[in-house]
């Protein structure tokens, strides 16, 4: 059997050494860095299936991996921190982050948050699974489902793992309303616990970048749906 990988950006050697055999323990493959550039430096060979991710490193800020991360990597972010106010929670989850655990934690805390985080992601990569056109085409839109490639007008446009897998949802459930919830739990992949604006943000940045405010529209007091198109 595959192991589940964990790559641990923690610049605190102690607590880093506690997360990789803690969770070595537990079954998973693990590698960690003491900064963020090492961490960054170690994505793209080690490909990891998780990143727990310190909020303050020594040369970035964790924020900052956050977004560089989700803009190329779709892969869940744990945020481990010392902040426990809610505004910083929302900040990190906005950015990018999939969950977020205050310092100080009981590694099996660490460890059963990762194991629901990555069993909703399997669950979720299961359900789409099913059959879903190569490509799409709306408007002047083109959706490249294998490549998760977006573009308008023949250009590429950037979107955020989570801004295309939105994209695709809403798309390929024209005319059906999603709560935020809903979204939440089928996007983020887990039981999200705390202010649902994280959608609401999300949705703004898609609208904005490929200019769907006519399509993704707003249901009153419930949620979002995708205008049904009439060849679509």
């Amino acid at each position: 059997m595959k192991l589940s990988k964990i790559l641990i950006i923690e610049d605190e050697a102690a607590i880093a050494e506690l997360l990789k055999y803690g969770l070595q323990e537990e079954g998973y493959q693990t590698q960690s860095a003491l900064t963020g550039i090492e961490g960054l430096l170690m994505l793209p060979e080690f490909q990891p299936d998780l990143l727990l991710l310190d909020w303050m490193l020594p040369d970035m800020s964790g924020l900052d991996i956050c977004k560089k991360v989700t803009a190329s990597y779709n892969i869940p972010i744990v945020m481990i921190t010392a902040k426990s106010d809610i505004t910083d929670k929302v900040l990190g989850l906005e950015f990018g982050a999939d969950d977020y655990i205050t310092k100080p934690f009981d590694i099996r805390e660490v460890s059963a948050r990762i194991r629901t985080i990555l069993r909703r992601v399997d669950q979720a990569n299961r359900s789409m699974e099913k059959p879903v056109k190569a490509r799409l085409r709306f408007k002047d839109i083109e959706i490249v489902n294998a490549e998760r490639l977006v573009t308008k007008g023949g250009k590429e446009v950037e979107l955020t793992p989570k801004e295309f897998d939105i994209l695709l949802k809403l798309y390929t459930h024209q005319g059906q309303i999603f709560s935020r919830a809903e979204l939440l739990d089928n996007i983020w992949g887990y039981d999200y616990v705390g202010d649902t604006r994280t959608v609401d943000t999300h949705i703004q940045r898609l609208r904005k970048k490929l200019d769907l405010g006519d399509l993704i529209v707003t249901v009153f007091s419930i949620g979002y749906k995708f205008i049904k198109q009439t060849g679509g």
